[in-house]
């Protein structure tokens, strides 16, 4: 009888044990909720106001460009001019252009038109150089997660950019915009224009030169070099 008093007062002190650990494991942590990996849900529905090629032309390119414009050089007849941060302000505006990108881009995971109404891209007549909005929505409902993949590689590099800003450090700021250039193409080459991958390969490989493009990232890769 002793002896199954026994069993009963371990097993019942092994459950105190037990539920005492499930305690302590279920406390939050104080790495606080950017550590937590279930991602926060939103408060409310969000509805989107424009579409994915509106977004990208009007918030997403144009503040970009404080980023690509703060550190360049080009060679000319007259020698090397380089451009680079010098002062706060300087570099304030690299970390806009940084916090709303990496904020930014995540609303190309909020469902929305491809395009606006009638706007069909440059995808008539034969060879066009751009998909269609069916062309490109059947490209990411086939493979959504590649679709994430783009945006989160964005967004990585726009967390980049944020640690250059903190080390006010040129040279990484000029590595940090050719990657940010990269992610931006590789996007564009998969679900944009895919018929311009082989050129843009070939260019990487020095085999082509482009002529300097005055237009935004619709186009083929802008370099550092500008």
């Amino acid at each position: 009888m002793m002896f199954v008093g026994r069993r009963l007062i371990c097993a019942a002190s092994g459950l105190f044990a037990l539920a005492l650990l499930s305690s302590e494991c279920s406390k939050p942590t104080e790495q606080g909720p950017a550590q937590h990996a279930e991602s926060p849900r939103l408060l409310s529905e969000m509805t989107p106001v424009v579409s994915v090629k509106e977004l990208m032309a009007n918030m997403i390119d144009p503040i970009s460009d404080n980023i690509f414009d703060a550190v360049w050089w080009e060679i000319t007849a007259k020698g090397r001019t380089e451009h680079q941060p010098k002062t706060d302000e300087d570099w304030d505006k690299v970390k806009t252009g940084a916090v709303s990108l990496a904020e930014g881009i995540y609303l190309l995971k909020v469902p929305r038109p491809l395009t606006p109404p009638g706007d069909v891209n440059n995808s008539l007549g034969p060879n066009p150089p751009e998909l269609s909005p069916t062309q490109i929505k059947a490209k990411i409902d086939k493979d959504p997660v590649l679709w994430d993949a783009k945006i989160q590689a964005l967004r990585n590099v726009s967390l980049e950019v944020l640690e250059v800003v903190k080390k006010k450090d040129t040279k990484a700021l000029f590595d940090a915009s050719a990657d940010l250039d990269e992610a931006c193409e590789a996007c564009h080459l998969e679900h944009w224009y895919p018929g311009d991958k082989k050129a843009v390969d070939e260019y990487k490989g020095g085999r082509v030169t482009f002529e300097k493009s005055t237009s935004s990232h619709n186009s083929p890769p802008r370099g550092n070099s500008r």
